[in-house]
């Protein structure tokens, strides 16, 4: 004689609540996208017909006589992208504001981390005045930012060079930063890197408060050092957000303009090219406004790996919640 099992079977949802959970996941994924229309429209409108335009002229031979008359410029193919894959000089400034951005992030990104480990260990007050005068540096316009280090560091009347002759001698009078590719680079990261450190310290912080703190604690009972807890607890925790700050300062210190260009007094010297500058001081400066838009579109092309993996990034962080 077989036993009868007398287990009820495992429950299962009913098809219709299942129907009705999927109907309302593709209402909400439309009504996300009608949201999002009118801003996806807008930068269509302002930056896609752009992109295509520069595209388009980076694959024509734009002359002084063609933007006057309105005449349709003469196509000349691949040529302006083979004048600068062969130029030494393009070369030269690519590794310049390669390195430039890897430098600059990894010192944002630092003190940034520094900071906001910081400001959880402080007073609550003491967070806020803190947090105000980030965002108040945050707001600061990139070019206010500049004229401020460019006062600074004045050869003449430079408040840095007067503050240096006092501790190290007169021979800091009347020093010009900009002489040397060293110094002037050193004021130029500066620069970038105390304008960066508001939005990633700010943003750590926020992300440090989702590191529980009965962790650190079992840590600290178990007699794991602060490094050890940063190491194995709170840099895990924070990697997504860490991960994105990171692209995103990648992808703004490698569009480097503002700060240099302003700094060099709108001449910045070969040294002080990048990218960006060299693409403007081409198309506008010497008016090869094709062989301008070809360095911006291979420009674009070589932060679109970097934009790519910004937004796999968001694509994961978005799976995970």
């Amino acid at each position: 004689m077989q036993a009868v099992d007398s287990r009820p079977a495992p429950a299962s949802a009913p098809p219709v609540v299942k129907d009705r959970a999927s109907g309302r996941r593709k209402r909400d994924a439309r009504t996300a996208w009608l949201l999002s229309l009118p801003t996806l429209v807008i930068l269509v409108a302002m930056l896609g017909y752009p992109l295509y335009r520069m595209i388009v002229l980076s694959f024509q031979n734009m002359r002084l006589r063609e933007l006057f008359t309105g005449a349709t410029p003469p196509w000349a193919g691949f040529d302006q992208y083979a004048k600068a894959l062969t130029d030494e000089v393009f070369w030269g400034i690519v590794g310049r504001t390669a390195a430039f951005t890897v430098v600059s992030v990894t010192l944002s990104v630092t003190a940034g981390l520094g900071i906001a480990l910081l400001m959880r260990r402080v007073h609550a007050k003491v967070r806020i005045f803190m947090m105000v005068a980030m965002m108040f540096v945050w707001a600061l316009p990139q070019l206010v930012a500049a004229q401020a280090f460019r006062w600074l560091t004045d050869s003449d009347f430079g408040v840095l060079n007067y503050l240096f002759s006092k501790v190290f001698g007169d021979e800091w009078l009347n020093h010009s930063w900009f002489v040397n590719p060293w110094e002037g680079w050193a004021v130029i990261t500066t620069l970038v890197v105390w304008a960066g450190i508001p939005f990633l310290a700010i943003s750590l912080s926020a992300g440090l408060t989702q590191v529980p703190k009965e962790l650190l604690e079992a840590a600290t009972v178990d007699g794991a050092s602060a490094w050890q807890a940063l190491r194995n607890i709170t840099l895990p925790i924070l990697k997504p957000l860490l991960t994105i700050v990171t692209t995103l300062s990648v992808i703004w210190n490698f569009g480097l303009f503002t700060q240099n260009w302003a700094l060099r007094d709108s001449h910045p010297e070969p040294v002080y090219q990048t990218l960006a500058t060299y693409s403007y001081t081409q198309a506008f400066g010497r008016s090869l406004y094709s062989y301008g838009s070809a360095i911006s579109v291979i420009t674009v092309l070589l932060m679109l790996g970097v934009m790519v993996f910004y937004i796999r990034q968001m694509f994961k962080i978005g799976e995970v919640d």
